[in-house]
């Protein structure tokens, strides 16, 4: 996945992953240009996962 497909769909992925990990909040999911990366930090850090895990799960969304 690109960033401007995580950019484009960003909307319609942050209500699943909010759906499906009920603990996240806005600022854990806040997207910035160029920040993508510590946005994934900040999710492996909350939810235990891998980058890898989580570059998948949002890509099956």
């Amino acid at each position: 996945m690109n960033k401007t497909e995580i950019k484009g769909n960003w909307d319609i992925q942050k209500a699943k992953l909010k759906q499906k990990y009920a603990d996240l909040t806005d600022d854990d999911l806040m997207y910035e240009e160029g920040k993508n990366d510590e946005m994934l930090g900040r999710l492996q850090v909350k939810l235990g996962k891998t980058k890898e895990e989580l570059v998948k799960f949002i890509e099956s969304l």
